[in-house]
């Protein structure tokens, strides 16, 4: 097997095994992507757009099941290929609160990723950086290399050049990346760590390390913009034309205090205003939320100017949607796409399982039909619910089994069983929403 084969066996393997946890694959979603091709052109452009410069927001819309999760990462996987960096957020009422931009900025650092480097890769970033701004300087031919003392003064006079309209505002963040090559250039790994952790807005670090950087504090509401800010041109600087943030489950705000909703709102309308005011050249900002957050009062409507912003029309036939609008409606499956994703994800099972002539002819098209349509009855009948729990069935319950045991039919030998523990909290809703006595949970 040659390493090209090898990785991507490696890449699909670790598709199949967070489908049999019931997961979102963190990557390898172009894989098994069904339904997303009509977003695919006006996305790049976005890409595209922010790669030279520009930036790009989207609001993605859909009820849970729709796909919200495997949107935004399959955008990322498209992301990473254009060269951005990526970060995926979950707001949440007490980890992640939206109106704590602090907060918000600290987990971007923390996952914060690239096509070669896994979260966080902030420190893998800056060392980047730092190494670019070195090579233009020698590449200039002012400086001899070997002249430490003239080199560590040209780069960084180069630096302050690149992070002029950052240090203007937020000086500190120049002043801690100062700071953090002096350490490394000395040996000083406790000092130099802890001035990365400063710059991704970590909590608790060493007074003597900001000492040294002659930072002070930690980072607040006010200036985690201004962090975000340097963060793109130090991204820019090192190869990655810009960064691509999700803020998923906005929706939480709903469940909130009126008061921290209300800021929370205004903190994304704060980010919506500096994003086309131009502030952040190279930002694609996402956020995911349901219908009612973006249609209810208890959401985005409570904040006229927020609503102004992201209003979208939606009374017209989900077919002529347009992908360059402000909101993305996601429909979720039908039962067609619904069996489609599953001969998808049956289709690149084989091409790792030890019998792939065994799992193609078991696991056939019609069975997998009416695997979707029972799993799709357990759940109340709603398709949308369906994917996550059918995917799980079809890869830890059918096709392993098929794949190791030469004489297991999944029609003879397997009788679908959805439990309440296996399911989420939504998902067991769908269920107990219809008739179960109803619905043959034996395939045939």
């Amino acid at each position: 097997m040659t390493a090209a084969a090898s990785a991507s066996a490696v890449r699909m393997r670790e598709v199949i095994d967070a489908l049999r946890r019931g997961t979102v694959p963190q990557s390898g979603l172009d894989l098994f992507a069904v339904g997303l091709g009509r977003f695919e052109a006006a996305l790049d452009d976005d890409l595209s757009v922010t790669a030279r410069g520009g930036a790009a927001f989207h609001a993605i819309r859909g009820e849970y099941g729709s796909g919200k999760t495997f949107f935004v990462r399959w955008l990322a996987e498209r992301a990473k290929r254009a060269g951005l960096a990526t970060a995926e957020v979950q707001i949440s009422e007490t980890e992640t609160p939206l109106h704590r931009l602090e907060t918000v900025y600290r987990r971007l650092t923390e996952r914060l990723t690239t096509a070669t480097h896994q979260p966080s890769a902030l420190r893998a970033i800056v060392d980047s950086w730092f190494y670019t701004l070195e090579e233009e300087v020698l590449d200039a031919g002012e400086t001899d290399e070997e002249d430490e003392t003239s080199l560590a003064a040209a780069v960084d006079a180069l630096m302050e050049r690149r992070l002029a309209d950052v240090a203007r505002t937020t000086p500190a963040f120049a002043a801690a990346l100062r700071g953090y090559r002096r350490a490394v250039t000395t040996g000083d790994g406790a000092t130099a760590e802890a001035l990365i952790a400063w710059l991704g807005g970590q909590k608790s670090v060493a007074a003597s390390a900001r000492r040294s950087a002659g930072v002070r504090g930690d980072l607040d509401h006010f200036a985690a913009l201004g962090f975000l800010q340097g963060l793109l041109t130090v991204l820019r600087d090192c190869g990655h034309p810009g960064l691509l943030l999700v803020l998923d489950e906005t929706e939480t705000l709903q469940r909130v205090r009126g008061d921290v909703r209300e800021k929370g709102l205004n903190a994304l309308r704060q980010l919506l205003d500096e994003i086309d005011a131009g502030r952040f050249p190279g930002l694609f900002l996402v956020i995911t939320g349901t219908p009612g957050f973006y249609d209810g009062q208890q959401g985005v409507q409570r904040l006229p100017p927020l609503a102004q912003r992201l209003a979208t029309d939606f009374t017209t036939d989900p077919r002529f949607d347009s992908p360059r609008a402000v909101q993305l409606r996601l429909q979720g499956f039908d039962l067609t796409q619904l069996t489609e994703l599953g001969r998808s994800v049956r289709d690149l099972y084989g091409q790792i399982a030890r019998s792939p002539e065994r799992v193609a002819h078991r696991v056939d098209d019609d069975y997998l039909a009416e695997l979707a349509h029972a799993v799709t009855g357990r759940l109340g009948g709603q398709v949308g619910i369906a994917p996550r729990v059918f995917l799980r069935k079809l890869v830890a319950d059918i096709l392993d089994r098929v794949d190791e045991f030469d004489d297991f039919d999944p029609r003879t030998h397997y009788a679908l069983t959805v439990t309440a523990a296996e399911l989420t909290e939504v998902e067991r809703n769908a269920a107990a929403s219809g008739d179960a006595g109803s619905i043959a949970l034996e395939l045939p």
